[in-house]
Parts: structure tokens; sequence; C-alpha cells
């Protein structure tokens, strides 16, 4: 069925949308998921918890774990789907730049 997804999806809370950037904390229950998307926009990514990420792209699925407060940043572009791979809640903070 088109557009149905068995996963919960990740409640995604707006923070600052201006001029400059968009900031978006993203809280994921175990299996959560973004749904598949594309980034029009460079990002930061602040994660607020250790994170297990399950990401399913157009190479397939791999497993990335990023610890609480390792940063990282990702050009405009990027298409994935990002699911919490792990057992317990997880969250991250993300900031586009305009």
């Amino acid at each position: 069925m088109p557009g149905y997804s068995a996963r919960p999806p990740a409640i995604p809370t707006v923070i600052l949308d201006d001029a400059v950037t968009r900031i978006i904390r993203w809280d994921f229950e175990p299996g959560a998921a973004t749904g598949h998307h594309t980034h029009g926009l460079g990002y930061v990514v602040v994660p607020m918890t250790d994170c297990h990420f399950l990401i399913e792209d157009a190479a397939g699925e791999r497993r990335v774990t990023s610890k609480a407060g390792e940063a990282y940043r990702r050009d405009a572009g990027v298409e994935h789907n990002v699911i919490n791979g792990g057992t317990e809640p997880m969250s991250f903070v993300e900031i586009e730049y305009k």
C-alpha cells in the first residue's frame, strides 16, 4: 500500500525557523522513522542522546552509532530514511542552514 509504514513516525519539533536557519528537535521511540526524504539544505546534527541509527538509502541499510553531543555535518541532497535501530528512545537536534 503506497505511503504505508509499519514503523511509528519520529516526532519533529521546530525550535527556530528564520531567514538563516531552521532548527528541529527529532524524537524517536525504538523503531520510529522519519520516512524517506531528501535534504534540500545542508545541515548539522547534534545528538542529544546516544543514537543507534539504522539508515536506509540507495546503497541499502547500514547502522551508525553517534554519542550524545557528537555533532556531524552533511551537504544538501542527502536522501535517506532515519530509523531508531536501538532499544531506547533517542533524540537529536538538526540545524539546517539556508
